[in-house]
């Protein structure tokens, strides 16, 4: 086995665990490091088709939460419906590079809120999940990334665990789904992205079922820290990686915004911790 397809299996396998723990963070870690190997147009098909059943294994293990916030979600369903049309038509014509750096500069800096423990809820939801539907689906089918944005808003409005998982299940379905669709209309599919499938799946069936089982006893408050913890590094990652990738900085500077955003990160969650403690 190539050592491309090695560090394939190895992230994979990594990721489908924080998914499986999580409910999202598949393709969030998976594409940083998969880019390095392989291009766009291999790798989002190849996602893609791995996320639909992802996205529906997890939908199916929380389908009892999806009563409670199908109604929440609705106007972010429509937006994505949207966005998926006009991200997939994009994905051919604008460096992908370009949305993920507007996307990681937008979202850092309110991750990091949300890490310090920071969140003022939007009281007009509804108002906001059209347009915000719309980004996320954009985002997702030319980036095949959705999971940061949609925990920020969803954590953000106090979801409790089960519903958060719900909800992020519900929407990454939905946008799995529409993009794998939208992708063979525009004739994406090649035989380089259905090559690489099998090595990713063994990853999933091994990672999904040890996640799901390592977060079962996590506390609400503490899952909610963690995930916006794992947003930080995965985002500051992201962004340093971009930066480089459209030489807007060197690489020594890029990756030192990284450790001085995973060295913030760290902090705000020691901070969380010894408080937790000292309250038990």
């Amino acid at each position: 086995m190539s050592t491309d397809l090695i560090v394939l299996v190895a992230i994979t396998f990594l990721a489908a665990t924080v998914n499986g723990a999580l409910g999202y963070g598949f393709s969030s870690i998976t594409v940083p490091v998969a880019l390095l190997f392989y291009t766009n147009r291999i790798l989002n098909p190849a996602l893609v088709l791995v996320e639909l059943v992802i996205n529906t294994y997890v939908l199916l293990i929380n389908r009892h939460s999806v009563l409670h916030i199908w109604k929440r979600v609705l106007p972010i369903l429509l937006g994505v419906f949207i966005g998926v049309g006009i991200g997939s038509y994009l994905l051919s014509l604008v460096q992908p590079g370009w949305v993920k750096f507007l996307t990681y500069v937008t979202l850092l800096p309110l991750i990091l809120l949300q890490t310090a423990g920071v969140r003022k809820p939007i009281r007009a939801e509804k108002a906001i999940g059209v347009p915000f539907g719309m980004g996320i689906g954009t985002l997702y089918s030319v980036t095949t990334i959705s999971g940061p944005p949609l925990a920020l808003l969803f954590n953000n409005q106090g979801y409790a665990k089960q519903d958060f998982r719900a909800a992020l299940a519900v929407i990454r379905t939905a946008e799995s789904s529409l993009t794998a669709t939208a992708y063979f209309f525009i004739g994406l599919y090649s035989a380089g992205s259905m090559e690489i499938i099998p090595y990713i799946v063994p990853s999933v069936l091994a990672g999904i079922p040890l996640g799901t089982y390592l977060i079962r006893w996590m506390e609400p408050e503490t899952f909610r820290r963690i995930c916006m913890s794992f947003d930080v590094v995965i985002v500051g990652f992201g962004l340093s990686r971009v930066l480089v990738e459209l030489d807007l900085a060197s690489r020594e500077a890029a990756y030192t915004i990284l450790v001085a955003v995973v060295a913030l990160n760290a902090y705000f969650l020691y901070q969380y911790f010894r408080t937790h403690a000292r309250h038990h």
